[in-house]
Parts: structure tokens; C-alpha cells; sequence
């Protein structure tokens, strides 16, 4: 119990160490006077619009993201469940399948 306190303590030591420094290594009036702290001035409003095709690309990248999160469980547990996991399987893809379709159709694959 007490090697967690004692690393609990140094962590919260070493957390406000950094914060210390930051603060006193940091131009606190240049940063209360940019709309952003990375250094450089923004080059267009902080409230622009992505244009459309992005939103597609995401469904896209969403597509393909859940595919592998499910897929590596459900190859662990394929063999145990039987036929009904593969059929469940073909059918999640089918669902993602549509999302791609999407995607395709409405032509975020093209970078022309």
C-alpha cells in the first residue's frame, strides 16, 4: 500500500513540476491574445467548414475500423460458436459492405 501512495505521490509531484515550468517558461500575454496557443497565427476561421467529401471518407475509415475491432474476437471464437458466427459475421459485413458502397458512390475514392 505504500509503494502506491509513494507513486501516487511522486506522479502528482512530478505533474506539478511540469505544470510549474509551463507556466513559468510560457508568454501568458501572447496567449490570452491568440485565438490558438500552437505558435503560429491561424490561417483561416476556427469555425470553418470540412468540405463534403471528408464526411464520406470517415464513414469510410469507421467502415474498415469496426470491421477489425470485431474481426479478431470473432476469429478467436469461430471454431467453439459454429456455423451460426459465420453467419452472423457475413451478415455485420454485409452492414458495413452498404457503407462502403456509399462511400464509393458517392465518389470519395476519386482524388481528382
Amino acid at each position: 500500500m505504500t509503494g502506491v501512495l509513494a507513486l501516487l505521490a511522486l506522479t502528482c509531484a512530478l505533474v506539478g513540476t511540469l505544470y510549474a515550468v509551463s507556466f513559468v517558461l510560457s508568454p501568458a500575454r501572447q496567449a490570452q491574445v491568440l485565438p490558438f496557443e500552437s505558435g503560429m497565427l491561424p490561417t483561416q476561421h476556427a469555425v470553418s467548414r470540412y468540405h463534403a467529401r471528408w464526411y464520406a471518407v470517415t464513414i469510410l475509415f469507421l467502415a474498415f475500423d469496426m470491421e477489425m475491432i470485431f474481426m479478431y474476437p470473432w476469429a478467436v471464437v469461430v471454431a467453439d460458436m459454429g456455423a451460426g458466427a459465420v453467419i452472423e459475421m457475413f451478415g455485420f459485413l454485409t452492414v458495413l459492405l452498404v457503407g462502403v458502397t456509399y462511400v464509393w458512390r458517392e465518389g470519395a475514392l476519386r482524388w481528382t
